[in-house]
């Protein structure tokens, strides 16, 4: 084959794939094409793993992809090959696993060597063009690879060997027998929690970067109201404060960059990601809900704010990301100086008062002197200062905020990749549907735009199978683990807000799925590739929680949720499978695996019922759900009478109403049931009323469920 080809990835949708394809280096995406062409060669592959936002897949791209010698001998010794991390997160996640595990570290790019058959034998992540700060230089790495290939091709192979056992180890074999699920899961892991906490500027560890960590924050809720203890909300709250007085944060145009580069989440690393901005406003409302800090709840409408201005398909999706970089460099788009802040504001008095609101400097707090905005000050504090009334201070500083962020529209804006993946719209559909609840209907009804836009262009409702990503279009990929889990859940809380039953029967498709593609009834675990996609060196499993909480303990949760709806189906068993295959590690280290440790709370205590029997849910209702943090529970909703449940019934294709509606009609106008395991409340006028048997304060007596 003739390897002086050309680079393809002009073919791709990817924004990522794309921007690489100008590059002297022949780059190829991955597949069969690109994996013969080692194959026939017998030359390495170098597999390069990255997104649109990654700085440092930016960097290195122009420092070394652009560059024509280093790109001769790429495409001489090698076959590149170019793989955009969001379209295939199962690549991505084996080979970060065997970069994290060999190296101790991980990120952005991700450079892996491979053997034609795809087991990995050297690996690291960003590569300098010449050695640097203890790091080798890329075209070194190259030569000497090149060099041991044709010479030390033994000594490749067996490491290659090596590494693809670790890799099957790691992530695809279960153990022979598994253990008990632990009663003590979210203790144990609350408790590791609060000892890695950084009681002094919030978030976890004791220096930067600092992550988000939506799942540790979830825990401490669920525990605080869960154990009645005030140390976990404490804790969260201290979080969250932090990030959202903080650079993470963005003050003029609301919702989260990634990281804070630093251990007192002044700078961040600019990108923002849908799933961030999905992720944290439900943590946001759940402690908006505990609390009533009104402030909570500010940050949550104006990260949806966001969200529909700045990543939102005109059709009602969501895109994937926004760069960090605007005209080549890093938070342009975000910075401010005192000199900027005054060319746009003419009254001097209010350029110092924005000043120190927001911690503007001459010196600043970032390159060139620029600063991050944080809340610096206190409206108190420059209530004070500026001898002005705190209503006063905020009303001048809502205004000046106002300008200031119309001033930056006229910036270069940060690119965006238009991707619209199942996985993230899915947490973005929960995100919403929990607005809605929480505070206004609006936020359920964009939900609805998301969710009926993905099902549409994603769901093959006759193959019942699910893609992966939609852009242009274009549809990509076999829908993972996550993007069935993702959009499932998010269907079915959509569904208990809304009182849709059609979001209800697509939960319920998807939840059939996955037990079709991705359960494995000798290994007793749920894999994060379907059995009908690509066979790749091992088939992973997504335990641990990463930047996105882990996709096997969001489905066992979930599956928990909907076996009431469907007890044919046997959800509860494979979840409970799962959960006794992987006890020991849960056990062992609890702080990996959050979401699967909730799940196995979920599992000892059960799954708590609310059925809401109404046509129209009382105002009262509405006004109780919305100030109630219920983390654990499934509020189900059903018409009013068995009568008009029929019909509900037929659109889910089952003949006789399932556990959790049957028996349970509106008597004496809106009835609620409250049921926790296999214990029922007596009928209750009032969700308050349903609530309090919950909590041990209403009647003792109770009907068999």
């Amino acid at each position: 084959m003739d390897h002086a080809g050309r680079n393809r990835l002009d073919e791709e949708e990817s924004p990522y794939l794309s921007q690489h394809a100008d590059n002297p280096v022949h780059w190829q995406p991955w597949d069969e094409r690109a994996l013969a062409e080692a194959r026939e060669r017998d030359v390495p592959i170098f597999l390069s793993v990255g997104y649109s936002a990654c700085h440092w897949c930016h960097v290195m791209e122009e420092e070394s992809f652009a560059d024509e010698s280093v790109a001769e001998f790429l495409n001489e010794h090698f076959v590149p090959i170019k793989v955009d991390r969001e379209e295939r997160p199962d690549i991505d996640s084996i080979y970060m696993t065997i970069c994290q595990r060999t190296t101790g570290r991980g990120g952005w790019p991700l450079s892996v060597w491979l053997t034609p058959d795809g087991r990995p034998f050297f690996v690291g992540t960003y590569f300098p063009p010449t050695a640097r700060q203890g790091m080798p230089g890329f075209r070194d790495v190259l030569e000497r690879l090149a060099e041991s290939w044709e010479q030390d091709r033994d000594e490749i192979e067996n490491r290659a060997d090596q590494w693809g056992a670790l890799l099957r180890n790691e992530l695809e074999e279960t153990p022979d027998t598994g253990g008990e699920v632990s009663s003590e899961a979210l203790s144990n892991a609350t408790s590791a929690a609060l000892r890695s906490a950084d009681r002094e500027y919030g978030g976890f560890g004791s220096s930067g970067p600092k992550f988000p960590q939506p799942s540790r924050l979830e825990l401490l809720l669920r525990s605080h109201v869960r154990t009645g203890r005030e140390e976990p909300l404490q804790v969260a709250t201290r979080t969250l404060d932090a990030m959202a007085d903080g650079g993470m944060y963005d003050h003029l145009g609301g919702g989260f960059h990634r990281y804070a580069t630093d251990r007192k989440w002044v700078v961040p690393h600019f990108e923002k990601m849908l799933y961030d901005n999905a992720l944290l406003p439900r943590i946001y409302l759940g402690a908006y809900q505990l609390t009533g800090t009104e402030r909570y709840a500010q940050v949550a409408r104006e990260t949806f704010a966001f969200l529909d201005r700045e990543l939102s398909h005109p059709e009602g999706g969501f895109y994937s990301t926004l760069d960090a970089r605007s005209e080549g460099e890093e938070g342009t788009f975000y910075v401010w100086t005192p000199e900027g802040v005054a060319d746009v504001l003419d009254d001097e008095e209010l350029v110092d008062l924005v000043c120190d609101r927001y911690g503007i400097t001459p010196g600043g707090n970032f390159e060139g002197g620029s600063t991050v905005l944080t809340l610096a000050a206190s409206l108190s504090d420059l209530a004070d200062e500026y001898d002005r009334s705190v209503e006063d201070v905020r009303a001048r500083l809502d205004g000046a905020r106002e300008r200031l962020f119309e001033a930056r529209t006229e910036r270069v804006r940060p690119a965006r990749d238009e991707k619209v993946l199942a996985s993230w719209n899915g947490m973005t559909v929960s995100a919403l549907a929990l607005g809605g609840r929480v505070l206004d209907d609006s936020y359920a009804e964009r939900a609805e735009k998301a969710l009926s836009f993905v099902r549409e262009r994603l769901w093959d409702a006759e193959e019942r199978r699910l893609a992966h990503r939609y852009k242009d279009g274009d549809v990509k990929g076999p829908g993972f683990l996550e993007d069935y889990a993702f959009l499932a859940r998010g269907a079915f809380d959509l569904y208990q807000v809304s009182g849709d039953v059609d979001h209800l029967a697509f939960a319920l498709d998807l939840a059939r799925a996955v037990k079709e593609e991705f359960w494995d009834p000798e290994g007793k675990t749920l894999y994060f590739t379907p059995a009908s996609g690509e066979g790749l060196v091992t088939r992973p499993q997504e335990l641990s929680d990463q930047s996105t909480p882990s996709s096997l303990g969001v489905t066992v949760d979930l599956l928990f949720a909907l076996d009431g709806f469907a007890p044919d189906a046997d959800f509860s068993e494979v979840a409970r499978q799962v959960l006794e295959t992987h006890a020991n590690r849960i056990q062992g280290n609890p702080m990996e695996h959050v979401t699967l440790a909730l799940a196995a709370d979920t599992y000892h205590q059960g799954v708590l019922e609310l059925t809401l029997a109404a046509d129209e849910l009382p105002e009262a209702w509405r006004e109780t759900l919305a100030t109630r943090y219920l983390p654990a529970a499934v509020v189900t909703r059903r018409p009013a009478t068995d009568a008009a449940l029929g019909t509900w019934l037929e659109r889910l294709d089952i003949d006789e109403a399932p556990p959790v509606w049957a028996g349970r009609e509106a008597r004496d106008g809106p009835t609620v049931y409250a049921c926790e395991g296999f214990t029922c409340s007596p009928p209750k006028s009032s969700v308050e009323e349903a609530l309090s048997w919950f909590e041990g304060d209403g009647e003792s007596g109770a009907d068999g469920a």
